[in-house]
């Protein structure tokens, strides 16, 4: 059986993290046949909006302990470097808005990995846990990168240092993801996010994706030069073009993603 579902639904891709028996944590071939799928759904023109969940009761909880200590197990460094870090990297520099529904337990890796999309959102039951320090390791899949960002170091510092289980509803309230919804409303609203996202300007939301990935390391002088710049980039797109007539028009858009 696959490690990863796939399949596209309109012009939303969903992925679904398929190894529920060990709560979707990840082995080499599942982090391969991800990196794959993300590199297809990047290229891909009909897909315009990437929807990323996991199958059972659990989003995913990091890296299968026992492929690590088995005799064959890759070591740490080939996890990271050719396993995690390529996952994370590919999450961030797709220009295409990626929608992470975490559905249950996000732990280590995999809360990481939920916190490298570009709008997280939970079912109330779900919870994140930095579970590094149990094990004594740190955060990684940039962990360190992203959760003092957008919670603030204090915060994330004891989260990663003491392990401690996070709620849904307290991650929403800390700014750690988007929002929350009712286990039963879950799939619905969810996916209506994705959705929403995939008929809107594919483009437009890719090159403000790229400036949001620029903006953690740049002055705001330097900011405003990329946002010239990359403006000057949408404004050349078809979407641009029918928004604006639209607008005249006082109907509806209908954006192609071109």
């Amino acid at each position: 059986m696959s490690t990863i579902l796939f399949e596209k639904i309109g012009s939303v891709a969903k992925i679904t993290l398929n190894r529920p028996e060990v709560y979707n944590s990840f082995n080499r071939e599942m982090s391969f046949e991800l990196q794959g799928i993300l590199d297809e759904c990047g290229k891909d023109p009909e897909v315009r909006a990437i929807y990323l969940t996991g199958a059972g009761k659990a989003f995913c909880a990091g890296q299968d302990l026992q492929e690590v200590i088995s005799d064959d197990g890759p070591p740490l460094k080939t996890i990271l470097e050719e396993h995690f870090n390529p996952i994370v990297k590919r999450l961030r520099a797709i220009e295409k808005p990626i929608v992470c529904a975490v559905n249950g337990v996000a732990a280590g890796a995999g809360a990481n990995f939920a916190l490298a999309c570009d709008i997280t959102v939970a079912k109330a039951s779900s919870s994140f846990i930095q579970a590094f320090s149990k094990i004594g390791l740190i955060p990684d899949s940039g962990g360190t990168y992203f959760l003092p960002r957008l919670i603030g170091r204090q915060r994330a510092t004891a989260l990663m240092m003491l392990g401690e289980k996070v709620s849904a509803a307290d991650a929403v309230d800390m700014g750690m993801i988007y929002k929350v919804f009712p286990d039963k409303k879950f799939d619905a609203e969810s996916w209506g996010i994705a959705e929403t996202l995939s008929q809107m300007p594919t483009k437009g939301l890719g090159l403000t994706k790229r400036a949001l990935n620029y903006s953690p390391e740049k002055d705001l002088d330097n900011q405003l030069d990329i946002e010239d710049t990359l403006q000057q980039e949408a404004g050349m797109t078809e979407d641009f073009r029918e928004g604006v007539q639209a607008f005249i028009e006082k109907r509806k858009p209908e954006f192609k993603g071109q």
